[in-house]
């Protein structure tokens, strides 16, 4: 038998991480198992850059969950003493009824969120970085920004650790267990227990739990850094971060430039399917050709050539809403997974909910649609 604690929380990811540091926060005893380190580029939680926004055009039951999360991310920088969060605002660019902009507006008007729909030639005189098409409009909210995931893990954890959670990295867990009001977790020849467990094993959660029966996918992903002619434009007090929608393709996304010389550049979906233990991390050109022809076609402040890439992992369900709450068939475990590739800003937030979960059974946020029972 291994360590004994209150919760075990079962990867030290992006959720787990912060479900580590709010679960120690409460003075509980907590242990986490994490099979890398935290701030790791094996899985989904690292590319330097993430965004933050408000306007959910995903739906207005997330925006309650964003607002959440910004006195968390506060609180996270305090703590550990290291800026996580910039705020830039950002722009929501495609046909004014496509799913993007009509989206945004609608959780903009439910939530009473400041914005604005802006035309061509106001984008044009108030962000030259963009080529509006034709028929193309923006929407501007200034709720949103730029969050930087690999320092926000290690904060984290950092904050976790220093609070008197254990955590034992280099653990690969083999099995989770539940049986006689506690919860068994296996890694590496021991055997942990929890009178309850925190499962954030991103797209390694199929495999670990199979009998969760939620369908995913884990989805190969590349994100792109392109150079920018001038990298003044591209600052972050200049440049909104920004997606953009376009009939027939996957969205496109960017953030500002973080190292004064380049700004990634990268397209929602539209990767392959992958196995997260067997994962290509080679760059193709083919595997950058449709960035790069977004670049070229709508922002002509970059070189349409990358100057860097790298693989990262989406875990998607088919509805591309989030799995959270009680797993199914385990008693005493709380599952947090299938962020889809828009989860990183909610991080703060679903650790609270995790702790929530684990300590007293519910939570007080609104996470009824995430559950993982519903394609049961």
């Amino acid at each position: 038998m291994g360590e004994i604690a209150d919760v075990v929380v079962v990867g030290a990811g992006t959720m787990g991480s912060m479900a580590l540091w709010r679960l120690a926060r409460r003075g509980v005893s907590v242990l986490g198992l994490e099979q890398y380190a935290p701030g790791h580029d094996r899985g989904s939680g690292h590319g330097d850059s993430r965004m933050i926004r408000t306007a959910y055009y995903e739906g207005p039951e997330y925006v309650p969950l964003v607002q959440a999360a910004f006195p968390l991310w506060h609180e996270l920088e305090a703590e550990a003493g290291v800026e996580l969060l910039t705020m830039t605002g950002a722009l929501m660019i495609g046909p004014p009824d496509g799913e993007l902009v009509s989206g945004a507006a609608r959780s903009a008007r439910a939530h009473g969120l400041a914005h604005e729909l802006l035309g061509p030639e106001q984008v044009a005189a108030r962000f030259p970085q963009h080529r509006l098409a034709e028929g193309e409009v923006a929407l501007w909210e200034a709720e949103a920004g730029v969050l930087r995931p690999e320092r926000a893990i290690e904060a984290a954890a950092r904050r976790a650790v220093a609070l008197g959670a254990r955590l034992v990295t280099g653990a690969r867990v083999e099995a989770i267990e539940a049986e006689g009001g506690s919860v068994y977790v296996r890694a590496d020849g021991a055997r942990y227990r929890g009178r309850s467990a925190v499962v954030c094993a991103g797209p390694w959660l199929g495999g670990l739990l199979p009998s969760l029966g939620v369908p995913l996918v884990v989805e190969r992903i590349v994100m792109t850094w392109f150079p920018a002619a001038d990298p003044a434009e591209f600052a972050p007090e200049r440049f909104p971060v920004f997606i953009r929608e376009r009939p027939g393709e996957p969205a496109g996304y960017g953030l500002p430039s973080t190292d004064r010389a380049t700004v990634k550049v990268g397209r929602h979906h539209g990767g392959r399917p992958a196995d997260p233990d067997r994962l290509d991390r080679e760059v193709t050109e083919a595997d950058v050709a449709p960035t790069a022809a977004l670049v070229r076609e709508t922002l002509p402040g970059l070189l349409p050539r990358p100057q860097r890439a790298a693989v990262c992992m989406y875990t998607n369900t088919p509805d591309e809403h989030f799995v959270v709450g009680p797993a199914p068939g385990l008693e005493g475990v709380t599952v947090l997974g299938g962020f889809s590739g828009h989860g990183f800003k909610f991080a703060p937030v679903m650790g609270e909910i995790a702790a929530d979960l684990a300590l007293d059974g519910r939570t007080a946020h609104a996470i009824a649609g995430f559950s993982p029972r519903r394609w049961t």
